[in-house]
């Protein structure tokens, strides 16, 4: 009974990701400058992107140097931060996204 218990788990795990990489993502990087880790995150998430999410996701990159009052809007405490919008629920990564697996585990590509 335990097994297809978990069996059950796995499985809506597999539907929830696959329901939700079909969908339209929207993803902001908040940045302050081109500093070396901006220009890393954005290559980070723009490689994930493209093995994960093939043409089903729309990046916007926002420099706080350039609206601040966006960091205060959006509750950005550190950058980069990397906000996903849609789908929901709104999650947030901050650092460069080097990790390539706490990406996908924070983003909800796997589980």
């Amino acid at each position: 009974m335990k097994i297809k218990h978990e069996t059950t788990k796995t499985n809506q795990r597999i539907k929830r990701s696959v329901k939700t990489i079909n969908e339209k993502w929207t993803l902001r990087l908040y940045i302050a400058g081109k500093t070396p880790r901006a220009v890393t995150a954005l290559n980070n998430l723009e490689r994930i992107c493209k093995e994960q999410l093939t043409g089903k996701y729309d990046i916007e990159v926002i420099d706080l140097l350039k609206k601040p009052q966006l960091a205060r809007d959006n509750q950005i405490l550190a950058v980069p931060t990397l906000v996903r919008k849609l789908p929901l629920p709104v999650r947030n990564i901050i650092g460069d996204l080097s990790n390539t697996e706490r990406v996908l585990v924070g983003l909800d590509l796997i589980g």
